[in-house]
């Protein structure tokens, strides 16, 4: 008995080697530190994540590697203007993501428009009206600092959830109990 309390003191302390943690900190931390955005632009927006990814700023240091499928990809890096037929295929491409899945909406014109919503007939205002977005980087267009920004702003979000309660469960019991 005496030996199992001295043990329960050492845990506690740190001294036997033992790590105790929340199963959800450490998905969380495997999550966050491996982040995938799918590598596919739509306007100017894209030349500024292109440049992000690059040597000079270093997103793998981040975990953050881009991937050309959207069955590889966990995050979707809406950059640039969105038209009303591009709509469509952005929410296809979310759709064939993997939960979870994460948005960040990049630049003036997929957050609102841009310069064009006034006067654009064809222009959606905002990919928020199509998906669900997590993050906004404003800009016209963002500097690369801005988009590391917001990509710690989503591993800021995703530490904060939990593996036994996904992220759009809460709207979904919303809604069921609206109905």
């Amino acid at each position: 008995m005496d030996n199992s309390l001295s043990n329960l003191g050492r845990i506690k302390t740190g001294e036997s080697g033992i790590i105790v943690s929340k199963l959800d900190d450490l998905l969380n931390w495997a999550r966050l530190s491996s982040l995938w955005p799918m590598g596919f632009g739509l306007a100017c927006c894209a030349i500024e994540f292109m440049s992000t990814a690059s040597s000079a700023y270093d997103l793998d240091r981040f975990g953050v590697i881009p991937r050309n499928s959207p069955r590889q990809s966990d995050v979707m890096i809406v950059s640039g203007t969105v038209t009303f037929k591009m709509a469509e295929r952005i929410k296809r491409l979310y759709e064939q993501m993997a939960e979870p899945r994460y948005v960040i909406s990049m630049g003036s014109c997929a957050n609102c428009g841009g310069p064009y919503w006034e006067h654009g007939y064809h222009v959606l205002k905002g990919v928020d009206r199509v998906i669900p977005v997590d993050i906004y980087v404003p800009g016209c267009p963002p500097r690369p600092e801005a988009l590391i920004g917001g990509f710690l702003k989503l591993q800021e979000k995703i530490k904060g959830e939990s593996v036994l309660r996904p992220k759009g469960v809460e709207k979904l019991m919303e809604e069921k109990n609206a109905v």
